[in-house]
């Protein structure tokens, strides 16, 4: 080859990367119109998208989120970061899926509580609840953690464990108290030591952590789930906007995150690095543990084609959050999709984070 036409080969080659990561990143922007849209007509206040496809990465902010690195409280995503906490003490064999969760908690104990395992707890079979009979009313007292764990121990089961799904938010709350006795540290310090520190999530707090309640995005509550106080003109004090809510972090719904935090986390579990839980175990929690005729749940993640976006694989795995949130990642495509919005779950049908992220899973099959 002649020096002149290797140089030009060269140079082609230079210029063409800056605009080849232009044009792949463009494939990302009819995700990125469905929020421009939604924020412009004032239906969603603040949202951000995030996607990581292999290497590269997407990512903007709309309406009045600040900047690419906003806080949302998370909702129900909270779940499976709560979870991989606990799993890390799995990986220090401190206990197995199958235990009976009396054998670290012993006042959980009649009327078919002894057979409650925590892989029970963590699939959402447990028999019990999702929130308290009582929850509006210790949301209303300022009640501690512990006192909604008192109740969650004596609350009847719907059924006999492993008999039916039941979305259970209760189940997460006593994973999270036995990861506490094991650790012997409090579900917040467990949390940023197991999972926000290990993988740089630096804009992520459960509950406010060492950041101020004017840092945080808020919720709209027009339209938010009743459990959050909507509709009730009493619940400023105690709605997913309140200092006391946001600072009580609850692990089955009250961590904080920016939507590249979200991002990391996802990582962790599409590449298995290790760097949280043992690349064995973030397997295990990204695949199915319910029987056939159940909804597929992995350990504290919605798995399957429907934890996704239309046109995900079988392979996806993520959560969604009832303040406004979702988050996939789909091995088959490489593709992690984050999208961080302040419009309640309910508050709209089709809600924009679902169109955007449809979008998102039809560019990366492209």
């Amino acid at each position: 080859m002649k020096r002149r036409t290797f140089l030009a080969g060269v140079l082609a080659a230079t210029n063409a990367c800056p605009l080849l990561a232009a044009l792949r990143r463009e494939r990302w922007d009819k995700a990125a119109e469905v929020l421009e849209q939604a924020t412009a007509k004032k239906q969603v206040d603040a949202a951000v998208l995030h996607v990581v496809q292999h290497e590269e990465s997407f990512t903007r902010s709309f309406g009045t989120a600040a900047s690419a690195d906003a806080m949302f409280l998370l909702g129900s995503i909270s779940k499976p970061i709560n979870v991989t906490a606990v799993m890390s003490l799995f990986d220090q064999g401190k206990f197995r899926l199958d235990d009976r969760v009396q054998k670290f908690l012993p006042e959980f104990k009649g009327a078919g509580r002894e057979g409650v395992t925590i892989r029970h707890l963590l699939t959402h079979v447990s028999g019990l609840p999702d929130q308290l009979p009582d929850n509006n009313k210790l949301r209303k007292q300022h009640a501690p953690l512990g006192e909604f764990v008192e109740r969650a121990l004596g609350t009847p089961l719907a059924f006999k464990p492993g008999t039916q799904y039941r979305y259970s938010s209760m189940g997460i709350l006593l994973a999270t108290r036995i990861g506490e006795i094991l650790s012997d540290m409090d579900y917040v310090a467990l949390v940023d030591r197991k999972v926000f520190e290990p993988l740089g999530m630096n804009r992520s707090a459960q509950g406010l952590g060492p950041f101020k309640l004017k840092d945080m995005v808020f919720c709209q509550m027009e339209g938010a789930a009743p459990e959050s106080g909507s509709g009730d003109p009493q619940a400023k004090e105690w709605n997913w906007n309140s200092r006391y809510w946001r600072k009580l972090g609850v692990p089955w719904g009250g961590t904080h995150a920016s939507a590249p935090d979200v991002g990391r986390f996802l990582r962790e579990f599409l590449q298995r690095r290790g760097q949280a839980v043992h690349p064995e175990t973030a397997g295990l929690m990204t695949r199915n543990h319910n029987l056939p005729g159940f909804r597929p749940r992995g350990l504290g993640f919605a798995v399957g084609q429907a934890s996704g976006s239309a046109g995900c694989s079988d392979e996806t795995f993520g959560h969604t959050g009832s303040t406004g949130t979702l988050c996939w990642a789909d091995p088959a495509s490489k593709t992690v999709c984050v999208v961080l919005t302040s419009l309640p779950s309910r508050a709209a049908n089709p809600h924009p984070r679902v169109i955007a992220a449809e979008r998102v899973a039809a560019a990366a099959r492209r």
